[in-house]
């Protein structure tokens, strides 16, 4: 090979070294300077804590915050937002509220019973959602009742985020066992026969017919029949001494005795009001044949059991009406939690978004699934969301049947006093006063507390 080949064949290879070394440094330097970029952007990041509220039980918001926590950090890759949140027992979880907003300590998102809204809007503790509401434009997929029970003057104060509902619920095996057809368990009189009946059968078991409420919540289980017949708690008059016009009691009219005369009529044959609750688990542990409670009752099963639950356990979607031969239809009460944002927050957007990706279908869902619960959505609720819920959860279908038919307490201030008086009638019937003297001595204390 002659001298200019090897020179030409050097500086080839010394050209080819060079390219290399310098593509080498390129990607180098780029790889750098993208590291550099992302270490900067870390550094960037703006922290920020949401401080929240919730009731227990506490894996219902650990389902729902584990998915809503990435989507909102997703959304925002210049943040690093946490969620810190105390889940805490129902009986604690109004007054801590209370006394955190009373305090000005900044809370970001707060669970309300649906009970509390009134007290806690008018103390001005809750955020005006209106504007954020109109613009989200979701209202129209809630069910009527359940939106417009996180109003509160017109404002929107809170999204209810799910709900339950009360129903029947029996053991197929004790009925059977009195011969006692469900149907017989529909009307006030037959269900009353067939409270003895099952007495009588099941009694030697050490098994009661009926669950009869005597707890504090009796005035729950009270309210759809007087429902039913066309009553109300509550209803606007003129003429307030205060505020020109206000809400004034009429659950002691002729529709509310009426109401009464039925629970008297159960103590009269012989079902014994309970004074303890457990929420179902003494229905499930088989010391009541049949239970009116609400859909939460199903937790009391273990989730394994749920997909061959209806063999063994019957649900009716009804409080008894008054009669068969009428056309009278069932009411419920529905429950459930509305969530809110506090005056003292200090991220309001943020949190309003939270709450958001907490209510969208693919978030909520999965939480329901495990819990039972049902939704406020219409979508959930009968659409197309709605199938995973259907082949999950008992009786879903006829449950959800009963939202339409159901209704809200009052979500005024003074509603939890209100409650107390119509429970102290309630306990009076049971002890043997007549229903109307019991609810007319009740609806002069609550026109005393509502002002007049």
């Amino acid at each position: 090979m002659n001298n200019n080949s090897n020179c030409e064949l050097f500086y080839k290879s010394k050209t080819s070294t060079l390219k290399f070394l310098i593509i080498v440094s390129f990607v180098m330097l780029s790889l750098l300077f993208i590291s550099k970029i992302n270490f900067i952007a870390i550094i960037a990041q703006e922290e920020i804590t949401l401080n929240a509220i919730f009731a227990e039980p506490k894996e219902r918001w650990e389902i729902l915050l584990e998915n809503a926590t990435k989507i909102l950090n997703e959304r925002h890759p210049d943040k690093k937002i946490i969620i810190d949140y105390r889940v805490l027992p129902y009986s604690d979880t109004r007054t801590q509220i209370l006394t955190a907003m009373a305090g000005k300590t900044p809370i970001d998102l707060v669970s309300i019973d649906q009970i509390w809204l009134g007290e806690f809007a008018e103390g001005g503790f809750l955020s005006d959602l209106t504007a954020n509401s109109k613009n989200w434009n979701k209202s129209s997929d809630w069910y009527s009742q359940n939106w417009e029970g996180g109003l509160y003057n017109d404002q929107v104060k809170g999204i209810w985020a799910w709900t339950d509902v009360r129903a029947l619920w029996y053991w197929k095996d004790l009925l059977d066992k009195a011969e006692i057809n469900p149907d017989q368990l529909k009307n006030w009189n037959e269900y009353i026969s067939s409270s003895k009946k099952l007495n009588e059968i099941l009694e030697k078991d050490r098994i009661q017919a009926m669950h009869l409420v005597g707890a504090d919540h009796s005035p729950d289980m009270w309210y759809p029949y007087l429902w039913m017949l066309g009553g109300e708690i509550l209803e606007q008059r003129e003429g307030h001494p205060k505020k020109s016009n206000y809400w004034y009691p009429i659950y002691n009219n002729d529709l509310g005795v009426k109401a009464l005369q039925f629970l008297k009529d159960q103590v009269d044959a012989g079902i014994k009001p309970q004074i303890n609750h457990f929420w179902g688990q003494e229905f499930a542990d088989k010391k009541f044949a049949v239970m009116l409670e609400g859909s939460w009752i199903l937790g009391q099963f273990p989730k394994n059991e749920w997909s061959t639950l209806k063999e063994k356990i019957g649900m009716i979607p009804m409080f008894p009406v008054p009669s068969s031969s009428n056309s009278t239809n069932t009411s419920t009460l529905m429950g459930g939690w509305i969530l809110s944002i506090p005056e003292t927050s200090q991220n309001k957007e943020l949190a309003w978004e939270l709450l958001t990706i907490m209510l969208e279908p693919e978030v909520l869902i999965p939480m329901l699934l495990q819990q039972g619960y049902l939704p406020t959505q219409k979508s959930i609720g009968e659409g197309s969301y709605s199938e995973k819920l259907k082949l999950t959860i008992p009786y879903y279908e006829e449950l959800v049947s009963l939202i339409s038919l159901g209704k809200g307490r009052p979500n005024i201030p003074e509603y939890p006093i209100i409650a107390e008086h119509i429970r102290n009638a309630i306990e009076q019937v049971y002890n043997g006063m007549d229903p109307k003297i019991a609810l007319d001595q009740a609806s002069k204390q609550s026109e005393k507390a509502l002002g007049w």
